[in-house]
Parts: C-alpha cells; structure tokens; sequence
C-alpha cells in the first residue's frame, strides 16, 4: 500500500470516529478545495447579505428598528470576517477569494439576489432566509473541519436571534391594518420559493452531495434540509395568518412529513449563471466598495508597518 493510499485510509476513519480535521491535519487535496469553495462562498454570502438589507437602515419605522436593523447587518459583517478566516486556514488569501468574488469566479447564495421592495421584506427575509440558513448552519457546527465548525457555533446563535426579529416584524404586521398584513403576505409570497432554492439544487442534481456526506462536510442531505425547513415554516405560518403560496402543501400522515410543490429549477439556475434580478447590481455594490476603500486599507496597512518599526527601534 502506497503512502497516499495509507493518508486516505487514516483520514477517513477519523472522520468516521467523529474527530475534527485541523489546518494542519493531512487531507485530500479535493477536501481542502471543497472547503475552500464553500466557506469562501458562505463569507461572501454573509457580506452581499448586507447590501439588500443596509438598503432599509434609513429607512425603518422608528428608532427601534432602525437600531436593530443596524445590529443585525453588523453581525453579518462579523459573520463574514469569522468565516474568510476559516478559509485562510486553508492556504488561501483574503485578497484572492475577494477578486473570486469580484471577477464572477465564486458564487454566494442566490437569495441575496432579488430585491427588498418594502419594510415586510425586513421580516421576511429574517423568518425564512435566516431561518433556513439556520437549518444549514446547524449542522455545520457539526461538520468534520474544526475552523469552520467552531466558527458555526457563534454564527448559529446570532442568526437565531435574527430570525425571532423577522418573525416579530411580521407578527406585528400581521396584527395591523388590512395595508400592513397585505404587505406582509406579499413579500412572503416573492420570498417563498427562492427561500427553498437556498439549500441547493435537488439532490440527483448535486454530484458532490454524496462525496460531502462521506467526509462529513454535510451532514444531511439537500433535499433532506429543505423538507425539515418546510416542515417548521408551516405551522409558524398557520400561526402568523400568512399563506405560503403554494396550493400543493399539505400535511402527508405516511410519510410524516409536509408534501409541498416542485420548485422552478431553472429560475435556480439562472440566478447562480448571473442572469437574476440583482446580480450585476449586487457585484458592482462590492467592487466599488473594494475600489473606494483602497485608501483606508493602505493607510491601516502604513500605520501597521510604522507601528512595527517603532517597536523595533525601542527594543534596540
């Protein structure tokens, strides 16, 4: 048995043991790469997350929200720094998985782009984005690459906060005037499928699905995330009063699980090939951030190596 052959042997009986794979662990180059992508694609996702919802600060109803919005959107940027950190562990720069992102190379989550039309969309988007990214990141803090699971834990905790916000928006929506439930079960209704496309596409089109699951970088299938995701969102909509728009939900006694519609997977794709409804204006919005923010980052980097030099010279 060659070396190699012996490496990949070791490797996955520690992952079938249930131990953590650290930086310097040996592991298959494919490993490495796949978290490398998926991290990298969950840090950005965190970031161009801001943009729709940064968009309605100024916006909010009262001072209330408008602080809560504002804390909600910070967190997210720390989510993004917890998770490029995570990445870098794996013998790659921030530097290149921003011109990834930039360039058109990395993808983020196909969610963040469609638009946010009215204040509803606030709460919409913390009931069902944050809620079925909780669904996923769950089981991330699970999943068999230590940096990335201990960056989860935080992240879970955060993002539950963020969806009980979405929910009370909605549930104070759902309680006003006929204008104000309208608006909310509007932008439930423009929400709900591109909600269930965030966990992936159908599990017989995702051929690195079963690879993922060997190696416990996904502990559950996508197909089987996004029937649990249903399976919750029913009956807290039954409680909001608000309809999800699809007449094919129902409640299946033999499989014991809600049945729901058969999502436009070419809407799906579509929007991961670049052709949704903010795409281009999402990618802009991070390039021209990059761009205008060039002096800050030399500067910071200048004071940092002064900074340095005038240690050196109290030492001497």
């Amino acid at each position: 048995m060659n070396e190699l052959n012996l490496n990949e042997q070791n490797f996955q009986a520690n992952i079938d043991a249930g131990k953590r794979i650290e930086p310097r662990d040996w592991m298959p180059e494919k490993y490495r790469k796949t978290h490398i992508r998926q991290i990298s694609q969950h840090a950005h996702s965190e970031i161009v997350g801001m943009l729709p919802e940064g968009n309605w600060i100024t916006r909010a109803p009262s001072l209330k929200r408008k602080c809560t919005l504002l804390a909600k959107v910070q967190d997210e940027a720390g989510h993004g720094l917890y998770l490029y950190s995570a990445a870098e562990t794996l013998g790659i720069s921030r530097d290149e998985m921003f011109e990834q992102l930039h360039t058109g190379k990395a993808k983020y989550s196909s969610i963040f782009n469609y638009p946010t039309l009215s204040w509803a969309d606030m709460g919409t988007i913390g009931w069902l984005v944050d809620g079925a990214a909780i669904i996923n990141q769950v089981m991330l803090t699970r999943t068999s690459f230590g940096p990335y699971a201990r960056a989860m834990v935080r992240i879970c905790k955060e993002e539950s906060f963020h969806q009980r916000q979405g929910f009370e928006i909605l549930m104070n929506l759902m309680r006003g005037t006929d204008i104000q439930k309208e608006m909310a079960q509007e932008s439930v209704n423009r929400f709900w499928w591109p909600s269930l496309m965030m966990f992936g596409p159908a599990d017989k089109d995702s051929p690195n699905t079963e690879q993922s699951v060997k190696w416990k970088i996904k502990l559950k299938t996508n197909d089987e995330l996004r029937q649990r995701f249903v399976d919750i969102i029913v009956p807290q909509a039954e409680f909001l009063g608000i309809t999800l728009p699809d007449p094919e939900i129902k409640w299946n006694e033999e499989r014991g699980h809600y049945d729901f519609g058969e999502i436009d997977w070419e809407e799906f794709w579509n929007v991961v090939k670049g052709n949704g409804p903010c795409n281009k204006e999402r990618v802009k919005a991070r390039v021209d951030a990059w761009e205008e923010g060039a002096w800050f980052r030399d500067a910071a980097l200048a004071y940092s190596e002064k900074q340095k030099g005038t240690k050196r010279e109290e030492r001497a």
